[in-house]
């Protein structure tokens, strides 16, 4: 097989245990390997471990997908890969030592089924036809293992499971042959009791991964969100590279040529610690030792060191000559630590190895090689020094030896020099050390070891790109609106919902298109009538005053209510809107004409005037202007006069909308809500707004809605520029109702593509093609902000998956962006997804610390995942932010429970 298709089955060969997957050739896989069976009357205990096996299994094939084709990122994605395929293995080498223990403590009870439970889980192992041999490396250590603790007892039923298990290890070092010679035999030499080798090629397994996981699902669950690639900056040719500096940490790249540093991390590991440091004395290479500190021992209440086995493992390496150094405690991820707890981190190591080695060196490692401003600080003070790598042996993630130095071996070449990091915990790296040494000396290379102040032979940040320019979006001086609904006619059918339409669409023009409250005049039912409606007009056009209406602003006319359509002695239609007073018997004296309307328009003294009217009536003369792509200095110059109306003549508003709106009017809210921003730029012009609403309207109702530029008007567009949203989702933010949802589902199905023209009528009728303007350019950062916006809105409408899917975009676009990094953790927290959840919300908290609701929200994480003292943390730090915010009580609750 390709070594380089390998390239990182992690911690899936120290992830032993679990449940893999291998398919006979030909054979369809199933979706899922199958658990190993619980016979009736199985223990709890051999339960726990078969259920264990299956999240062994699942991080395992996780890591597979995660590291694969990874060349094809960039430097900070493979770092980003790493990091948590670092986390991945550790979370889950925890889990392996919990099954460990499991197996030894069934091994060692008096239970007389605990064989049978054994086998049971061997025959899982062996011959479940969910397995590939590539899964069945995982098994590889924890086998061992097994084998150990079997071997403790002389029963005949122990020895028999002994000399199984003994069978599978040598199919298991079969099948790592396999692998690295590329041989697709089927090997039958072994009993059909234990692992019967297959048929299979490592590509076609990757394949089958990749149907059930996807790397970037993987890095999202882990909080990470990779970025598009930035767009290069050309260098100044005056100005070299700047050298990587060692001072505060070493990296490697300061070291002579040819001079390598080997580095071992996890330990001490009471088998593989020291053949490790057996292969480096052959050679006469030093090393350093970074040890875990709970491998080492504990602390009493009284900072007295407490050492357990893995001490001695560690005193004798020290008296090898090799060097002994601190890897935090409990290999945390430092960088999201703080306070007390990153002060025992590092100090309580520190003290353990004092009680090891009272002159250890002055050297840490932070785990995953991620720390915070702090983390550094406290090394300062501690008078240690940050050592850091430029060569990953990935032997954390690496199955097979040869892979393993092969990629050494090739980074070496590359670099010249360095530091190299390997793990002092797998099997695999015992055997891969030799042939990694001897090219390396054949080479020429010397190895460094530390002297207590430098490393020595014995004897001898992406700047963002800059944001595009954007013209002031709609160029209006000022803002304006006249607002009427009537639904409470006494001479006419009364209506239900025009006055709740005109009030919301007067909110929406103040509370998110920013129009003064003071500029939107509202009449509603018997402030409505004729001389109303045509005064508050005249009043607008007629002030003459400075603080009056001006050429270069924007006037909204929107009207809810009756609308009627006359036949002229012509033959021609005249279509009317009816004030609160007509009367049906005289509508041409008492209800008010388009014509008039076109007259009211022509003498507003403003840019752009568009009226929306919520009423179903036809006959009004329209032309059409259109866009190109200048469109915002176009649009400046010309004069723009539009309307859309509800429906034509004969045609009945239907009221049945949610919320208490008509349908036209729900859905005009939509589109004001981002729905008609159609190209994605931030702007919703009229003709964007009607290629939205008229469709959707009329695909779920009897109307057919009508849109068109009315006599005078020069071309220009109406234009609302849509706010950044800043909602912290939270708790108390509210969701659509089930009607709602139901009702945008079916308005969705007929939305717009972003480019694709739109067939709408006019009001004489007729039929015309509208599209989009080009849209405007915008910068990532704006991009990001209206995928985040859009997100907000897939989130209230409870569509979940679209919503991760936008919030993930906005992180994208802009990595350290706090407002999308909350909403992406509480889409997790909504699909009871804890962990995930907690991880974004700690992120969204690294990038904005002053933000109290990703307290509040990380405090309800933690709780509802179990986590009760992370849970009491977060409220209190929300506490300590807002004491008299609206969830100060919620978070004194929420402390009392806990």
């Amino acid at each position: 097989m390709k070594r380089k298709s390998l390239y990182l089955v992690i911690f899936a060969v120290a992830a032993a245990g679990a449940a893999s997957g291998t398919y006979l050739a030909n054979r369809k896989p199933t979706p899922q390997a199958q658990q190993p069976q619980q016979p009736q009357g199985q223990s709890k205990e051999a339960a726990a471990i078969a259920a264990d096996l299956k999240e062994v299994l699942a991080a395992y094939r996780k890591m597979v997908v995660l590291t694969q084709d990874e060349a094809g990122l960039s430097t900070a994605g493979q770092e980003e890969v790493n990091r948590v395929g670092q986390q991945l293995f550790h979370d889950n080498q925890e889990r392996i030592a919990k099954v460990d223990d499991a197996l030894a403590g069934l091994v060692g009870s008096q239970n007389p089924r605990r064989f049978e439970a054994i086998g049971n889980l061997l025959d899982y192992v062996e011959s479940n036809e969910g397995l590939y041999d590539a899964d069945r490396l995982a098994f590889q250590e924890l086998m061992q293992s097994l084998l150990d603790h079997v071997a403790k007892d002389s029963s005949l039923p122990a020895i028999k499971l002994h000399k199984r298990i003994s069978e599978d290890l040598d199919a298991l070092a079969e099948i790592e042959r396999t692998y690295e010679k590329e041989i697709r035999a089927v090997f039958g030499r072994f009993e059909s009791r234990s692992i019967v080798l297959k048929r299979e090629k490592w590509d076609s397994y990757v394949a089958y991964l990749k149907t059930i996981y996807q790397r970037d699902r993987i890095l999202k669950d882990y909080g990470v969100v990779l970025p598009y690639p930035a767009k290069p900056e050309p260098q100044e040719q005056d100005k070299a590279p700047a050298a990587h500096k060692d001072e505060d940490e070493i990296f490697g790249k300061g070291l002579p040529k040819k001079t390598i540093v080997l580095t071992f991390d996890d330990g001490p590991h009471r088998r593989y610690s020291e053949e490790i440091a057996a292969i480096l004395k052959q050679y006469d290479a030093p090393a350093v030792f970074f040890s875990v500190g709970r491998n080492l021992g504990t602390l009493d209440a009284h900072g007295v060191a407490r050492l357990n086995a893995g001490a001695e493992v560690s005193r004798k390496l020290k008296a090898a000559g090799y060097v002994l150094a601190n890897h935090s405690f409990s290999h945390a991820q430092l960088s999201k630590e703080s306070g007390d707890s990153l002060k025992a981190e590092i100090f309580n190591t520190d003290a353990l190895l004092k009680a090891v080695d009272p002159q250890r060196s002055a050297l840490f490692r932070f785990p995953y090689g991620a720390h915070n401003k702090e983390g550094m600080h406290l090394l300062a003070d501690a008078h240690l020094k940050s050592v850091m790598w430029n060569i990953d042996s990935l032997d954390w993630a690496d199955p097979v030896p040869s892979s393993i130095a092969e990629r050494v071996l090739r980074a070496v070449d590359k670099e010249g020099r360095g530091i190299i990091l390997f793990h002092d915990i797998h099997e695999r790296t015992v055997k891969a050390l030799p042939a990694i040494l001897d090219r390396l000396v054949a080479e020429g290379y010397q190895f460094a070891g530390w002297d207590g102040t430098a490393f020595r032979v014995a004897g001898g940040a992406n700047a963002a790109p800059a944001p595009v320019a954007r013209a002031a979006a709609t160029g209006y001086a000022s803002s304006w609106a006249i607002v009427v609904g009537v639904d409470g006619y006494p001479k006419w059918p009364h209506l239900q919902y025009a006055v709740r339409d005109a009030e919301g669409v007067g909110q929406t023009l103040v509370q998110k298109f920013g129009f003064a409250s003071d500029h939107v005049i509202t009449l509603k039912n018997e402030q409505a009538t004729r001389h109303g409606i045509l005064a508050a007009f005249h009043d607008l056009a007629g002030h003459g005053r400075t603080d009056g209406l001006q050429p270069n602003d924007r006037v909204f006319v929107f009207f809810a209510g009756h609308g009627a359509t006359r036949k002229l002695s012509s033959g021609r239609d005249l279509g009317y809107i009816v004030p609160y007073d007509a009367d049906p018997e005289n509508l041409a004296s008492d209800a008010i004409p388009m014509t008039e309307i076109q007259n009211i328009a022509e003498s507003l003294l403003a840019k752009h005037v568009l009226f929306v009217m919520d009423a179903c009536y036809s006959g009004l003369g329209l032309t059409r202007g259109g866009a190109n792509a200048a469109f915002l200095r176009d649009n400046a110059k010309r004069l723009g006069r539009q309307m859309l109306t509800a429906g034509g003549t004969d045609q009945m508003v239907s009221d049945g909308g949610p919320n208490g709106h008509s349908v036209f009017t729900w859905t005009l809210l939509q589109g004001l809500g981002g729905k008609a921003d159609l190209n994605g730029d931030g702007l919703i012009t009229a003709t964007e707004l009607a290629a939205y609403v008229a469709p959707a309207v009329a695909s779920v109702s009897q109307q057919t809605p009508a849109f068109g530029s009315l006599p005078g008007s020069e071309g220009g567009d109406f234009v609302f520029e849509l706010p950044e949203e800043s909602e912290f989702l939270n708790t108390n933010t509210a969701q659509l109702s089930n009607d709602a949802i139901a009702l945008n589902t079916k308005l969705e199905a007929k939305a717009s593509a972003p480019s694709a023209p739109v067939v709408v009528k006019d009001l004489q009728g007729g039929e015309q093609t509208i599209k989009a303007p080009a849209a405007v350019p915008v910068s990532s950062r704006q991009q990001a902000q209206r995928a985040n916006d859009h997100g907000l809105q897939l989130y209230k409408e409870k569509q979940y998956a679209q919503a991760e899917t936008q919030f993930t975009e906005a992180l994208k676009l802009r990595p350290n962006f706090p407002l999308a990094a909350n909403n992406l953790g509480f889409v997790f927290y909504k699909q009871d997804k804890f962990a995930e959840a907690a991880r974004w919300f700690e992120n969204a908290i690294r990038m904005d610390p002053s933000r109290a609701i990703a307290y509040m929200n990380l405090g309800d994480a933690y709780a509802r995942a179990g986590d009760g003292g992370k849970a009491k943390m977060a409220y209190k730090t929300y506490l300590e932010l807002a004491p008299n915010g609206s969830g100060a009580g919620y978070a004194k609750q929420q402390l009392e429970k806990l």
